[in-house]
């Protein structure tokens, strides 16, 4: 029995330094010691054998001459030839971007005191100002429905407006004339004007995220700064970038589009140029765009600008009159009728010193919009689903409170109730990735892990919000028309889903196949010495990444299972406030994910690129981990306001068992079945524990959530709520905040209905009796009225006269069919 207890504890030892990831001399001396101790307490021989075998093991691999010669030249020279050479676009889309907040994660033991550091974004003075200002006077102008529905355009007095004042120059430094505005500012813009409608929201959003107005400042000449900025910035020039095309969608390296170097004529001057031919699709303001950037591959077969016959891809620009373009044509994207379409270029000469940077950027093009990318995926996407959820949380709030059935709010059914509280739940989870995100790139990251887990993430998230909202007003958001303020996001969904990288691409490839290697502490290193010479220092430096590797895998195996035992009532927490836990299992869940991902690519080494489903749950993992990390830095950064806590509640524990379910299907579908089985003891020693949010969560939520509550305020602070026939969202909201002046009054009606002084009638009807019975006061009667009328406005939807309706004269009831051939 001594024997038993002597080895548990030996266990518990191994455990406890490879926890604390002890340097290997100072292991091997503690092994030393047990072996010693062993033998004075007489336990059994094969105990004593296995802990000097172990010690001596440690203690020669601590000698590192030895361990250099022995081991890490040999592993270097196979590594060599089992790791996947990355492709040259691979490495540009590696290269692009910084490592962030997701490479803490995956260390196993992330910084939380690095993450907790910098303060709440705000705006400055001026951001401010312009945010109270244009950006609402803007939404004052925009008539959604009749430029959804009718125009099928922006007038022009709001696109003169919006020229005027700048916002095509968001991102343009003030030097040129442009507003200069940080991440976070340009995230709270666009989350504000989004309500304006996406034909609006996407006039001002694409000229300040990829395309010639950001290649510009980052790579274009300071010619080209000079001349087009300042012209980008007053709407002088309206651009679009086009690069996607019938054969080219999320595969945008496999451009067709080909640009030859040659000399031709350009303005009637002979000079050496590039012709191009192209066909581009879905590109968003080419109907109306006057400069174009245009992506291609750039051929050279007769070695005009330098020795190879295929430089790449190459970004340049194309002036809309440009001899060959044809442009105009439109597309009509689902949803919203914002401005798309094709652009074709046949034989179309330009010359050299339109590529963006000059020539001296041929074939540098990718590595040019995947750095872009890694930052325009940050602010744009992540901002319109902030939209959609502060709309839907004030729209479906308010709405729930007003609507009644079975003389009952709505609110008070919980099949309504669930629906209710995840649209508020979700609004909360975007706002807080999409702020701490943006305000990383103040900070001068590049994060492009963070990125795609917003993109994904952050427009899964709306599309279920839509969903809720759209079910739980049911006839209102089906029939369509002026007052109808969820339909038109509703329908436009998918073209988020879409665009910037289609989500099933990005779920399945990006997020973990791109963070395995960029975000991973040790992986891109060991490539990188893979790609090496094998000699003395390569073989030095390769000892140092692959032991320190060793190290790592083995601190996050100990960290699982002892923090999974435990419960992690030992881990990581930087604060003492009512989410210390959930920082804590965070800290625990970071360990095993870091061991799976390493024993994953370890196993599977190239087979993981096609395993297309483990990959998508892996990036499910550093997503959920991700995500809890901003929803607890911003609850944090907010100062842990009491009344705040169940939507945070609701959220981490949402995020928690998405985590759990991602990891049991890992683990599920794992190819090596002995090899799961170990990592699910080791991840989940206690079993599956993380519940999904519970229904008491739910209503403490909705209760919070229809009240005017400081959280509902925060929450739906980004919204332009001024009450108008232009803006039903407000209106809906404003008799909501009314509604719960006049509840008393309604209960004062409902007291007399008991009583029997009055019949049990509804709407006006009951008003008029509640006066006739001297239950209301003339006061109370008039207040009563004009409520009851704003509230029917809010319950009634549209109708409308048919040759308002059909397109056909009203005469003609028997359109003629087209002929399908």
């Amino acid at each position: 029995m001594l024997s038993f207890y002597f080895a548990l504890a030996a266990i518990a030892m191994v455990l406890v330094m490879t926890y604390h990831s002890l340097s290997l001399g100072i292991t091997a001396a503690c092994l030393g010691l047990a072996f010693l101790l062993g033998g004075a307490l007489d336990v059994a021989g094969w105990l004593q054998a296995m802990l000097l075998a172990a010690a001596a093991i440690t203690g020669l691999l601590s000698i590192q001459s030895l361990r250099q010669r022995f081991i890490s030249a040999p592993l270097f020279k196979w590594f060599k030839g089992v790791l996947p050479e990355l492709s040259e676009t691979e490495q540009e889309a590696i290269d692009a971007g910084t490592v962030w907040w997701d490479g803490e994660l995956f260390s196993g033991q992330p910084d939380w005191n690095k993450l907790l550091a910098n303060p709440l974004p705000t705006l400055s003075a001026e951001e401010q100002a312009f945010l109270d200002g244009p950006v609402n006077e803007l939404c004052r102008m925009a008539d959604r429905w009749n430029i959804n529905h009718n125009w099928k355009v922006i007038p022009e007095e709001v696109t003169d407006f919006i020229h005027d004042n700048g916002f095509l120059g968001m991102i343009i430094p003030k030097a040129y004339g442009g507003l200069e505005l940080s991440a976070v500012a340009q995230t709270e813009v666009i989350t504000r004007i989004a309500q304006a409608g996406q034909c609006i929201g996407n006039y001002i959003a694409v000229p300040n995220s990829l395309g010639p107005g950001e290649l510009l400042i980052k790579y274009g000449t300071d010619e080209q700064r000079d001349y087009y900025l300042p012209r980008l910035a007053k709407g002088q020039e309206l651009p679009c970038f086009a690069l996607t095309g019938p054969h080219a969608g999320s595969d945008a390296t496999s451009l067709p589009d080909v640009g030859v170097v040659c000399k031709g004529k350009y303005n009637g001057k002979e000079l050496l140029g590039i012709k191009l031919n192209f066909d581009k699709r879905y590109i968003t303001l080419a109907p109306v765009a006057t400069l174009i950037g245009l992506a291609f591959r750039l051929e050279d077969p007769d070695h005009l600008i330098g020795d190879k016959d295929d430089h790449g891809i190459t970004c340049a620009l194309l002036p809309r009159d440009t001899k060959g373009v044809e442009i105009g044509r439109r597309h009509m994207p689902v949803g919203e009728a914002f401005l798309n379409g094709p652009i074709v270029g046949k034989d179309v000469f330009i010359p050299l010193d339109n590529i963006i940077g000059g020539v001296e950027n041929a074939g540098k093009g990718w590595r040019m919009l995947v750095n872009c990318l890694s930052v325009g995926r940050c602010v744009t996407l992540p901002a319109v689903s902030n939209a959609m959820g502060q709309n839907m949380t004030m729209g479906t709030t308010a709405y729930a409170s007003l609507r009644k059935q079975f003389g009952v709010a709505i609110k008070e059914f919980e099949g309504v109730q669930k629906p209710l509280a995840r649209i508020c739940g979700y609004s909360y989870i975007i706002n807080a990735a999409r702020l701490h995100t943006a305000q990383s790139l103040g900070f001068g990251e590049k994060p492009s892990v963070p990125s795609a887990i917003l993109k994904y993430h952050c427009t899964e998230m709306s599309r279920q919000i839509a969903i809720d909202a759209m079910d739980i007003h049911g006839g209102k958001a089906v029939m369509l028309g002026e007052r109808n303020y969820v339909a038109d996001g509703y329908t436009s969904v998918p073209i988020a889903i879409t665009v910037e990288g289609a989500n099933i691409m990005t779920r399945n490839f990006m997020i973990f196949g791109q963070g395995a290697t960029r975000s991973h502490p040790y992986v891109l290193r060991e490539m990188e010495l893979c790609a090496e010479e094998v000699n003395d220092s390569t073989v030095g430096k390769f000892d140092d990444v692959f032991f320190g590797h060793v190290g790592f895998a083995i601190t996050n195996f100990s960290r699982s299972l002892l923090l999974g035992l435990s419960g992690a009532r030992f881990a990581n927490a930087p604060v003492n406030t009512p989410v210390a836990h959930y920082f804590r299992q965070l800290d625990r869940l970071s360990s095993a994910f870091a061991l799976v991902a390493d024993t994953t690519m370890l196993s599977l080494q190239s087979k993981l690129k096609f395993k297309e489903m483990l990959s998508a749950r892996l990036g499910d993992l550093l997503s959920s981990l991700y995500l809890g990390s901003m929803v607890l830095k911003h609850y944090d950064n907010r100062g842990c306001p009491a009344e705040e806590l169940p939507l945070v509640t609701w959220a981490m524990d949402h995020l928690l068992h998405e985590y759990q379910v991602a990891m049991l299907e890992v683990l599920q579908n794992y190819p090596n079945r002995a090899l799961a089985a170990v990592l699910k003891r080791v991840v989940f020693p206690l079993g599956a524990r993380f519940e999904a949010p519970s229904d008491d969560n739910v209503q403490q939520i909705v209760k919070l959530m229809t009240a005017d509550s400081l959280t509902r305020q925060e929450l739906t602070s980004g919204v332009f709520d001024e009450p108008s026939d232009l803006n039903p969202l407000g209106q809906v909201n404003a008799v909501f905040l009314e509604s719960l002046a006049v509840n008393k009054l309604y209960r004062k009606l409902g007291s007399a209905i008991k009583e029997g002084r009055i019949e049990k009638l509804s709407g006006q009807a009951l008003i008029e009796a509640g006066k006739a019975a001297d239950v209301l006061s003339e006061t109370e009667y008039r207040q009563l009225v004009d409520f009851d009328a704003k509230l029917m406005n809010i319950i009634n939807v549209d109708d409308f006269d048919p040759s308002d309706i059909i397109r056909v004269p009203i005469e003609d009831s028997n359109p003629p069919l087209r002929d399908a051939s």
